[in-house]
């Protein structure tokens, strides 16, 4: 059985005319949220649902000026006596919402180790949810691998990611590329069938990568990121057909999770956004005496 909560109002709605500062529709959500709370505390499933009575109007109106008429009589019938009509796999929205807390979870503790700027509120909030949803750190594959393979390469960086079959792959720093760029290879030759021992990038085509990083562009790490490694290798596929099929690859990393046991550079985080992947990092540094990332 599950008990759809409606609190009625919307937040900072139906302020009283006689008590300053008091707003109904505040109260009525910290209702809600405490009879959620008991509820489930009983193992009655709850969802919460909050009507827009402002927005309902406009949608109404849509309907009408498309189809001739609207199919909703009211805010609550737009609502909940549709909202069942959205999921059509309770299982797998569970799962994306269990994932989703996780992520922002990582996130809220990345923005704190790199701002140094405390967010105690937001923090506090989704510890709330973790515990609520039983969830904690460390408890995913993808993570579990990540560390199981920084463990074996005693304590440096690594990276893995979590296929859409459930395979993970993970990747370590080496001389020539990062922990991320090297999982991301590595995901990129199973999809694609490839040999994991073989060098879709050669040695000889990164080296002068390296060096124009670290000797005129006035770079630290001379490891490739991951941006620049999927540059070399789409340049290696115009004379490679294998470095080619792991290019075709690279749309099926949309949706992945990818997990590093060390914060990233932004770039590495722009380009795996850019893939659609979903990137949690271990809120801490390569190095933290140094508290910044070599480019």
């Amino acid at each position: 059985m599950k008990i759809c909560l409606d609190a009625g109002h919307g937040t900072g709605q139906n302020q009283s005319p006689a008590r300053c500062g008091y707003f109904e529709g505040d109260r009525m959500f910290t209702l809600q949220r405490l009879l959620q709370q008991e509820l489930e505390a009983y193992g009655v499933t709850t969802v919460n649902y909050n009507r827009d009575i402002e927005i309902f109007p406009v949608v109404n109106a849509m309907f009408e000026l498309i189809a001739g008429q609207s199919p909703y009589k009211s805010p609550t019938d737009m609502g909940v006596n549709m909202a069942g009509n959205c999921i059509v796999d309770d299982a797998v929205c569970c799962e994306a919402s269990r994932k989703e807390i996780v992520r922002r979870y990582y996130k809220c503790l990345c923005e704190q180790k790199i701002t140094g700027t405390a967010k105690e509120s937001e923090r506090y909030k989704l510890e709330l949810l973790m515990n609520q949803a039983g969830l904690t750190m460390g408890a995913r594959e993808v993570e579990k691998q990540a560390h199981a393979r920084s463990e074996a390469t005693g304590g440096a960086p690594a990276a893995a990611i979590e296929l859409s079959d459930g395979t993970v792959i993970t990747g370590k720093t080496g001389p020539l590329l990062g922990a991320t760029a090297s999982a991301l290879i590595n995901a990129l030759k199973y999809l694609a069938g490839i040999p994991q021992e073989t060098d879709l990038v050669s040695a000889a085509a990164i080296e002068p990568i390296q060096t124009l990083k670290t000797n005129y562009l006035g770079g630290k790490n001379p490891r490739l990121h991951t941006d620049e490694i999927l540059i070399a290798l789409s340049s290696s596929a115009a004379s490679s057909e294998l470095a080619a099929a792991a290019m075709h690859q690279l749309p099926n990393l949309k949706g992945c999770d990818v997990h590093s046991t060390v914060l990233l550079s932004s770039v590495d985080s722009s380009t795996l956004n850019r893939l659609g992947m979903y990137l949690t990092c271990d809120p801490v540094y390569e190095e933290e005496d140094r508290k910044y990332h070599k480019l």
